[in-house]
């Protein structure tokens, strides 16, 4: 993504922030998720952060408590390739079979193991994290 189409989503989700949180942008007690990635670290985006006063909170490098595949995706492909070499792609296509095995249950429940961990998460955080705009 480049820094003009992520300037754009700002503006936008700004526009969002103050028509149906108006009270949240005069008090600025409303929060945005940043992440990690270059566009989001570049002079643009953080003069736009700092003239609009948008307080950002940071996402970590790293963090299992809002990454879902680190608890179900990942461990299954992990075991399923663990230990062995592969001569070509295909191999390590019929290795990863396993994953087309996965049903939709598997899957709700893991993202309701993944809603439990944000929710902790999120509490851990006390009230840093009431302000959020969805």
């Amino acid at each position: 993504m480049n820094t003009e189409i992520y300037l754009d989503i700002l503006r936008r989700a700004r526009d969002v922030t103050r028509r149906k949180s108006p009270e949240k942008c005069r008090t600025n007690s409303w929060f945005l998720r940043h992440g990690i990635a270059a566009v989001h670290r570049s002079f643009w985006v953080k003069d736009f952060l700092a003239k609009y006063n948008v307080t950002k909170m940071e996402h970590p490098p790293y963090s299992p408590n809002l990454a879902p595949a680190n608890f179900y995706l990942s461990p299954r492909l992990k075991s399923a390739l663990k230990g062995r070499r592969f001569c070509d792609a295909t191999d390590i296509k019929n290795a990863t079979e396993e994953l087309k095995r996965l049903s939709q249950n598997d899957f709700q429940e893991n993202f309701q193991h993944v809603y439990g961990r944000q929710q902790e998460f999120i509490f851990a955080q006390d009230d840093s994290f009431d302000g959020i705009v969805v």
